[in-house]
């Protein structure tokens, strides 16, 4: 199956091979095993280190909820919640709307990580006792769609008046960066800046850290992440070769914190972070931790070992996401950073801050509050596209050209097989594929038995998307899944083959919002 691989908005995918993957956490060794490409299904900006593992670890807890666990087993996960109060005394707050919102902040929390992991992955220094992980996650109320919202920690904030609880000094209203909410008033003075900023009501809360990130990710089995070059940060540790990679709890926390990698800076890190999250719910949802009690229930323990919640935030609401979520999958999530107007919007006292773009932030906010969809939906794509069949706009019935694909050719691996007697039939098929893009061996082979009439496109069912796109290319061919085959499709010409018809990747619709799916966002 192809790699998608390129940075968002994922408008170059490229091909990532197989390369080694380190082991699990805690005990990092150079050794390793080869991981392929790999996954048919997919599942998705300004911001600070980590917030892509604190949402991923407390949005799994949601999916995980979901899978049709025993109340028995929900009740006993509740118990081993620490439980905080965000919401008392607060006055003024914003009219509900439909659907649930959850407001998700991460703390640092190293002082709970072991000595031997703060040296495998670059831990050091003393945790800040702040927020560096905002989100705002927004569960539709037929419970068909999660929407992420990441809000930067840097965000330019007016500061409810309130006390704070390190002093007990009362402060005045007034400016500061959103992550200074948490530091001077903990989770209450957090909920009530956020309210004050979006409009939107905090339904539940919910709090997580490093030692529960790196253990969620271990109980999964780890997370596949696909780079499209080499990735090295040497403030986390970081290291991985270009191609795809299995990444343990200890990995992936280098992973999403890095953002030495390139110039993008905290630009490039949300995009990994984005990345990321919509990986972890792919594993969650496809790698069978829903269906198996016993698994789900040790994976969700070790989640909710390290979480904070708000008291409202137990069994019945739990129950109550399972019931509504069963069947949610990655493309039932969709990820956005809050539209940003100035990067570096310097305020005395203060420095520099990210000053959110008021007018679309607001429309995206009432997009929240009105629960609506923030991507396209793909109901409205497949209109489009009936309309461009059938004679609709003008622009968008214009169908010469390549055909639209789904996974880019060059992400595509093919060895070509001629099935017939015709001499030379391998080589013009896999020059004509390798003419399209597509990432062919260039050393096309003979096939076994008495000529095919029907070209043959054999696939690992983890890469149908991939599959898709190649027999795109070969109208007519016959499509046949073969498990355990890999990342390498297999094109058996027929005597029915007369030639490739030229494709093109399809750029991902991300709507007004710039939000994309999370089924877009992972390995294809």
């Amino acid at each position: 199956m192809g790699l998608r691989c390129s940075r968002f908005p994922l408008s170059h995918p490229r091909r990532c091979p197989p390369v080694p993957t380190p082991p699990r956490t805690p005990r990092p060794r150079p050794t390793a095993r080869p991981v392929p490409a790999r996954r048919g299904r997919r599942v998705a900006a300004v911001a600070r280190p980590r917030w892509g593992m604190r949402m991923a670890t407390t949005l799994s807890v949601l999916v995980l909820g979901a899978g049709g666990i025993g109340h028995a087993v929900v009740t006993s996960l509740d118990t081993g919640i620490t439980r905080v109060d965000p919401f008392k005394d607060m006055k003024n707050r914003p009219q509900a709307g439909h659907g649930m919102n959850v407001l998700v902040v991460g703390t640092d929390g190293r002082e709970k990580v072991s000595e031997e992991e703060r040296r495998a992955y670059r831990l050091g220094g003393e945790p800040c006792h702040c927020t560096d992980t905002v989100m705002l996650v927004h569960i539709s109320e037929d419970r068909d769609r999660a929407s992420v919202v990441s809000l930067p920690r840097d965000s330019y904030a007016e500061m409810p008046e309130h006390v704070d609880e390190t002093t007990g000094e009362r402060h005045q209203a007034h400016p500061v960066k959103l992550n200074a909410a948490y530091a001077e008033g903990g989770p209450g003075l957090t909920v009530r800046t956020v309210e004050s900023m979006t409009g939107v009501k905090i339904d539940h809360y919910l709090e997580v850290d490093f030692t529960s990130f790196m253990k969620t990710v271990d109980a999964v089995g780890g997370v596949e992440i696909c780079t499209a070059r080499p990735m090295r940060d040497t403030h986390t540790g970081l290291d991985l070769a270009a191609g795809t990679h299995e990444l343990t709890g200890g990995q992936a926390l280098q992973y999403v914190r890095s953002r030495h990698v390139d110039g993008a800076s905290d630009l490039g890190r949300m995009e990994r972070q984005q990345r990321f999250l919509a990986a972890l719910i792919d594993r969650t949802t496809t790698g069978g931790v829903l269906l198996n009690p016993v698994r789900f229930r040790q994976v969700a323990t070790t989640m909710l070992g390290s979480v904070r919640a708000d008291r409202g935030f137990g069994t019945d609401q739990m129950l109550a996401l399972a019931k509504g979520m069963r069947g949610f999958t990655p493309a039932s999530s969709e990820f956005v950073s809050v539209p940003v107007g100035d990067v570096a919007f310097e305020v005395e006292g203060i420095g520099s801050t990210v000053k959110w773009d008021a007018p679309k932030a607001q429309q995206l906010f009432q997009a929240l509050r009105e629960d609506r969809p923030l991507t396209v939906p793909k109901g409205a794509e497949a209109r489009a596209d009936a309309s461009a069949e059938a004679g609709g706009r003008p622009e968008a019935a214009a169908t010469s050209g390549p055909k639209a694909v789904e996974v880019a050719p060059k992400a595509v691996r093919v060895q070509v097989y001629n099935g017939t007697r015709i001499n030379g039939l391998g080589r013009r098929v896999d020059d004509a594929l390798r003419a399209t893009g597509f990432d062919t061996t260039r050393a096309p082979r003979t096939a076994d038995g008495p000529p095919l009439r029907r070209t043959l496109v054999e696939y690992d069912p983890r890469w149908d998307r991939s599959a898709k796109s190649l027999a795109a290319a070969l109208p007519g061919a016959e499509l046949r899944a073969v498990r355990g085959q890999g990342g390498t499709l297999r094109v058996t010409a027929g005597l029915d083959y007369r030639a490739v018809t030229p494709v093109r990747v399809e750029e991902p619709k991300t709507g007004r919002f710039e939000a994309v799916t999370g089924d877009r966002v992972v390995c294809p």
